[in-house]
């Protein structure tokens, strides 16, 4: 079944629409959805075969749940179905989010829209905590593991250090001491090799659209900037979208001025609302940085044409990663080294992911903030007499239902949605 001659083509795309179309909730929602259509309900391929893709595609940087995707389409039907299935996991959210993103600068911050994106952000800070705590408990199982995800808080929330330099140095301090000296289980069935073009291609595919952008408009063009920093991100994302959002958030907003931290949480609120990777929202941010620096374009077109090619660098290393290396996966999974340095990302991503929240929540509750400088440290403390009391009630409420209760996350961020609107065209809509 795994070589895809029983799967009619039809089956196979109807199929990863179904996954596209349900994939809400970020990687750990989609991965299950693909769970249950794949593994439980069609029994395409078998649970460890299911369960060797996924660990082999949380050592790659990028979105896991399109890698998995593009994998399991590459067992199932080649590398034809590789394409098929990771192209189909994105296009469905990044059609919504560019729609989403016209309505967000043409309809605006004002009103009853106004309201739905406050409740949004209310629910996004909620997701992110839970996200925070659910990971923390699973992969710090030790004092170094605890001490590398302190460690990474630290290195970006008191000095602001970058983040590839954070998770480089925790991938370095995970293969010198995690190392446990343990052999994995060994799976059978070794994929068939990729042609060797397939990788080429793709990779000029990359490659070549980004030279050309710079040579075209030049390297300090809005278009070659928003393809240079995305291409980078997009190799050196490992963690998952919560684990990188602090970076995007901290380049975009404060070193390239191409959104404000409202709108930042705006853009992932949108996200969470539309199916596909969470990343998807760094489409929301190409768009507002193309429609600001629009040049002689209409900037509606400029906008769309910065989103289109956002969402091109950011998913198209994915097909890379995973057609040049899917075939040598066993090699890597054996290898200690490579797994030990895994386990190092995987703590620092807990201290990362804590960064992003604090972030969220200065930013959220507190009207005002304050710098403060010393020895080479930037802090941003709140002002406590700024504090956001229905925010707060809100992010409470959101973090109740999810912790408490058995409501879906998209359940979760449409009540919190409603609520802000009723905050704003309620009795409260004076205050807020």
């Amino acid at each position: 079944m795994a070589n895809g001659q029983a799967i009619s083509t039809r089956d196979f795309l109807t199929v990863w629409w179904q996954v596209a179309i349900l994939s809400f909730g970020g990687p750990a929602a989609q991965i299950g959805v693909m769970q249950r259509l794949l593994v439980d309900e069609r029994g395409w391929l078998s649970q460890a075969r299911f369960n060797h893709a996924l660990n082999f595609c949380l050592l790659l940087p990028g979105p896991e749940a399109q890698q998995l995707a593009t994998y399991i389409g590459w067992l199932l039907k080649g590398v034809k179905g590789g394409l098929l299935a990771g192209i189909l996991f994105v296009l469905p959210g990044a059609l919504i989010m560019l729609g989403l993103s016209l309505l967000y600068v043409t309809v605006g911050r004002t009103g009853w829209v106004e309201g739905l994106l406050f409740g949004l952000q209310c629910a996004v800070f909620a997701i992110v905590a839970q996200a925070l705590i659910t990971m923390a408990s699973k992969v710090l199982d030790g004092a170094m593991a605890r001490a590398l995800a302190a460690a990474a808080f630290v290195a970006m929330f008191f000095w602001n250090l970058p983040f590839p330099l954070v998770v480089a140095t925790a991938g370095f301090v995970g293969w010198r001491l995690l190392s446990d000296g343990g052999q994995p289980d060994i799976i059978d069935a070794t994929p068939a090799r990729v042609a060797r073009r397939v990788p080429v291609l793709v990779l000029s595919a990359w490659v070549l659209p980004l030279a050309g952008v710079a040579l075209a408009f030049g390297v300090d063009s809005i278009w070659a900037r928003i393809a240079g920093f995305f291409s980078l991100l997009s190799t050196l994302s490992f963690g998952g979208a919560y684990a990188v959002l602090a970076w995007v958030a901290q380049y975009a907003s404060e070193e390239q001025n191409w959104l404000t931290a409202t709108e930042m949480l705006d853009g992932l609120g949108l996200a969470e609302t539309t199916p596909g990777p969470l990343i998807l929202v760094t489409q929301f941010v190409g768009f507002l940085a193309a429609w600001r620096e629009h040049g002689a374009l209409n900037p509606l077109l400029a906008g769309s044409l910065g989103a289109g090619l956002t969402t091109w660098v950011m998913f198209l290393p994915s097909f890379f990663w995973i057609f040049l290396m899917a075939p040598w996966v066993e090699r890597l999974r054996h290898h200690q080294g490579a797994a030990a340095a895994l386990r190092g990302i995987t703590a620092a991503v807990v201290g990362v992911i804590a960064n992003l929240a604090v972030w969220f929540a200065l930013r959220l509750l507190f009207a005002e903030t304050r710098a403060i400088e010393a020895m080479g440290m930037k802090l941003s403390l709140p002002v406590w007499a700024t504090i956001d009391p229905v925010a707060l009630v809100l992010c409470l409420a959101s973090a109740g239902l999810l912790f408490c209760t058995r409501l879906s996350l998209f359940g979760v961020v449409g009540l919190a949605a409603l609520a802000g609107w009723l905050v704003a065209a309620g009795p409260l809509s004076t205050y807020y």
